[in-house]
This record gives structure tokens, C-alpha cells and sequence, in this order.
């Protein structure tokens, strides 16, 4: 009986990981941004690697800031610093998939911020600014996300 619930418990908690791994562009340890700092994307507009002794979790999820200051506007409202998508390309959600974005391509708009796939083949920030309909944009992905969000990338 006690390894039933042992087994169980086990089940549940790694059902509620991979949950998180689906909604979330997180690495193993659960890091989003790959380290980079939310605060600094959507307060300055500059893409910071922040520092592990600035750090905060929310739901599950870990995030580094460049000081204790960010770290503390973040605390305070979690919410408003979280990446669109889960820190997944915007472009990509768009189109209907998730892909890993460049932490340093990005762009700020209406009070959050999009990250986009960046390589030697797609630079997927320029595809969504030549299309010069953010708001068409945001609509559809939105649309998109509400399915992505449940799924492996």
C-alpha cells in the first residue's frame, strides 16, 4: 500500500513538471529566459544575462536578474515580467510551433515582450516586423498559443 501512494505521489509531481516544461521554455533546472533577466527586457529594453544570488521562482519556474532591485520588481508583480508564449518565439507560435528563440532578439511592444528564433537560416524577429501587423500578429498567435501551451515542442 505505501508504495502505491509512494508511486502515485511520485506520478503526480512529475506530471506537474512536464506540465510546466509544455507552457514553458525552460531548461532542466527549470531556468526560463536561459538566464537572461525578464525585468531588463520590459524595463530597459536591453537583453542581461542575470546573476544566480538574484533569483526568484514562480510557479515552478526560476528567473535571474542583473540586482536586487529587479529581483524585487519582479517579486512584486510576477505577471507583468513573464515572457509571451512562455519565452517561446513569437513567430514561431504564430506559424503554429514552438521553437527555441536567441535571448538577445526581441522586441518590446504594448508592454510586454516577444522573443524570436534567430540562426543562420531564419532570423524570425525581421519575418514579424516585415509583416508591419503586430496587433494581426499577437491575435493569431494568442489563438495558437491557447493549444500550443499543452503540447511538446
Amino acid at each position: 500500500m505505501k508504495t502505491s501512494i509512494l508511486f502515485l505521489l511520485l506520478a503526480a509531481a512529475f506530471c506537474v513538471n512536464a506540465q510546466d516544461k509544455k507552457a514553458n521554455n525552460i531548461d532542466n533546472s527549470n531556468i526560463a529566459l536561459q538566464g537572461f533577466s525578464p525585468v531588463s527586457y520590459l524595463d530597459l529594453g536591453i537583453a542581461q544575462r542575470g546573476l544566480k544570488q538574484f533569483k526568484s521562482e514562480h510557479e515552478k519556474v526560476i528567473y535571474y536578474f542583473t540586482s536586487e532591485d529587479q529581483k524585487r520588481k519582479f517579486d512584486a508583480n510576477p505577471a507583468k515580467y513573464l515572457p509571451q508564449y512562455g519565452g517561446y518565439c513569437a513567430f514561431g507560435v504564430y506559424a503554429g510551433a514552438k521553437f527555441r528563440p536567441d535571448p538577445n532578439k526581441f522586441i518590446v511592444e504594448d508592454g510586454k515582450y516577444f522573443l524570436y528564433l534567430y540562426n543562420l537560416e531564419l532570423d524570425a524577429q525581421q519575418l514579424w516586423l516585415a509583416e508591419n501587423d503586430h496587433k494581426g500578429l499577437v491575435k493569431k498567435a494568442n489563438s495558437n498559443w491557447s493549444n500550443l501551451k499543452g503540447t511538446y515542442n
